[in-house]
């Protein structure tokens, strides 16, 4: 198997909504909030029309696009017996991702991501884990995690407790280990532990410009450059409108993003970008050309509605 990866296994429902909704539920645009309360998430949720619902979670859009790509990959991620559930795995089956975990009967129900888009095509989320943040060691095959090129973990699995065991795990039994920093919040709530990460542990990071600025405390892109190559590992960093940069021991590749492009929604494009890199990465194409991949990746995914090509 070329990619397996691990994260929280969430159904993503997608709502259009106005600067006011931001505002009045007290949100940070572009940023994920963690919503512990089920009741809490359903009020949020009851005034809304739902545009679309599809199996989603950073790591799963990311997997399901190499997927697509024509790579053999893998995905573990715990879900409910529900109807969610049973959603979400065949939902993943049918894009020929093999899924390592037998749902069974759990307390919570299977997780859900509400993704806010406001007119300026930016996705503010809104995530209730479900019995995806209950993801545990137990739950992670150790043997399929051998059997893989990379492991692909995401940085959202360090919210909760048992989460952290199962990402230890994957990282003790991977040949190659990446990880996405997922949020800004998320980096904030654990910077020592993904500066060590980053620093000791992984072979890729994935980053956004603003993620890896504050993980290190950088004042300017160049201390992030100057970071990435004193840590010698292959760091991945994406820029917005100013393309992306992939910094691997002393050298610096950049790739701008594409042109006059119908911007519907922004969700997904990290995730896409991603997979299109590492399609280029275990299929041994430079760096150069992984980064034009996973531009065109993330390029397709932001002129449609959703996570999903």
């Amino acid at each position: 198997m070329k990619i397996l990866r691990i994260g929280n296994a969430i159904v993503d429902v997608i709502c259009k909504v106005d600067e006011n909704f931001i505002k009045e539920n007290e949100l940070t645009k572009s940023t994920m909030k963690l919503i512990f309360d089920e009741n809490e998430f359903k009020k949020l949720l009851s005034n809304l029309k739902i545009e679309k619902t599809v199996s989603g979670g950073s790591v799963a859009n990311s997997i399901v696009g190499l997927s697509q790509l024509g790579n053999k990959v893998g995905f573990v991620g715990k879900v409910n017996d529900d109807e969610l559930g049973s959603k979400y795995e065949d939902g993943l089956k049918k894009e020929n991702v093999e899924y390592f975990y037998s749902k069974k009967k759990e307390k919570l129900p299977t997780g859900t991501c509400l993704i806010l888009i406001t007119p300026d095509s930016e996705r503010t989320m809104c995530t209730f884990l479900g019995t995806a943040g209950k993801i545990n060691e137990n739950d992670v095959d150790s043997n399929a995690i051998k059997n893989s090129e990379i492991t692909l973990l995401e940085g959202y699995l360090w919210d909760e407790g048992d989460p952290k065991k199962a990402f230890e795990k994957a990282i003790k039994y991977s040949n190659k280990t990446a990880m996405s920093l997922s949020d800004l919040f998320c980096v904030e709530r654990h910077k020592p532990h993904f500066l060590d990460l980053v620093k000791n542990k992984l072979d890729i990071t994935f980053a956004n410009e603003q993620e890896i600025t504050s993980l290190i405390d950088a004042k300017s892109f160049d201390e992030v450059v100057s970071f990435s190559k004193e840590s010698g590992k292959l760091i991945v960093v994406t820029r917005g409108e100013k393309g992306a940069v992939a910094i691997k021991e002393n050298e610096t590749f950049e790739c701008d993003v594409l042109k006059d492009l119908k911007i519907v929604d922004l969700t997904g494009a990290g995730d896409l970008f991603a997979s299109g890199f590492l399609h280029g990465y275990v299929n041994k194409l430079s760096v150069e050309e992984s980064l034009k991949k996973g531009t065109e990746m993330s390029s397709k995914i932001i002129q449609q509605i959703g996570a999903r090509l």
